[in-house]
């Protein structure tokens, strides 16, 4: 099934194609559905979302390889069947490098020229310890320089404005940025996070170690206090106490928090764009309304830049 929708933007293969142009990037992720009624919503975001013509569109990839095959068939669909350009995630967690090879090869196959390469949190969840599989890979950067290997694939990989939970240091989370750049990565997509400072003070620290890739900052709309603040402990991010208490207030209240969210995404995304950041990752966990409205807030800001 087409969704038939036009695209506004001339046809690119690869997201490095796209920044290369000099424009605002934004951009949607999406994760794999588990069952039918979630890949309906999944569609209707992706419906949704088409016409506002987005850099690029990801779809996530479960840990140790558990939505493998969803991962491989939602994002083959979105190459085939829509006008965006999508990006697959792979992980390194539980797979051989035959599987990842295998994993590499599905999205080639499917027209996929686009991979985001993650290490992956450890099986069991983060704040476990790290145990790469006995014939695997164990740094994002052997996996960049594995898919870089096997054909012509744009690269991009994960950044932490307030560094990795297992970095012993800011500095040297941004040693392994610089490190995933100098493998083959061509871009990078930050966690979500709330504070401005944070992703300028990460562009900054890489920069000193020579990274120089776009490092486009990840935007989580908050439409749900407590699945935010269970995603910030895991994730490692500061959920600001006063954003929090503001939240808390009127957690009974959907449209209330929705609002919020888009209020405080909206200023956050305003204050990236006019501190030179390269463009916007929206994290949509399969919904499209408050993505959609933060969009409609800041739309003006996507001119070209100066080149």
């Amino acid at each position: 099934m087409s969704l038939g929708l036009p695209s506004t933007r001339p046809a690119a293969t690869t997201i490095r194609e796209l920044l290369s142009r000099g424009d605002r990037s934004f951009s949607f992720e999406f994760f794999p559905p588990k069952n039918d009624q979630g890949e309906k919503q999944l569609w209707r975001a992706i419906r949704e979302l088409e016409p506002l013509s987005p850099t690029f569109v990801s779809v996530t990839y479960g840990a140790g390889g558990s939505t493998r095959d969803r991962t491989v068939r939602i994002t083959g669909r979105i190459a085939v069947e829509t006008t965006l350009t999508p990006v697959a995630h792979l992980t390194c967690v539980g797979h051989s490098r035959a599987e990842l090879r295998s994993v590499i090869g599905a999205y080639a196959d499917a027209g996929i020229a686009n991979v985001l390469a993650l290490r992956g949190d450890p099986e069991g969840g983060p704040g476990r310890p790290w145990i790469p599989h006995p014939d695997g890979l164990d740094h994002a950067e052997e996996l960049v320089r594995l898919i870089r290997q096997l054909g012509d694939f744009c690269v991009g990989v994960a950044a932490f404005p307030e560094g990795h939970p297992e970095a012993e240091s800011l500095e040297a989370d941004a040693q392994v940025l610089a490190r995933k750049a100098a493998a083959g990565a061509d871009f990078a997509v930050t966690q979500f996070f709330f504070n401005a400072d944070d992703y300028f003070r990460l562009v900054e620290r890489a920069s000193r170690y020579g990274c120089e890739i776009p490092i486009i900052p990840g935007i989580m709309p908050v439409t749900n206090v407590r699945q935010i603040q269970r995603f910030a402990v895991l994730s490692g991010a500061e959920f600001p106490p006063r954003l929090a208490e503001r939240l808390l207030a009127v957690e009974d209240d959907p449209r209330a928090v929705r609002a919020i969210g888009v209020e405080v995404a909206t200023e956050l995304s305003t204050t990236l764009l006019a501190g030179g950041a390269p463009g916007l990752h929206f994290y949509t966990l399969n919904r499209s309304t408050a993505t959609r409205e933060i969009y409609a807030n800041i739309a003006g800001s996507f001119a070209p830049r100066s080149r």
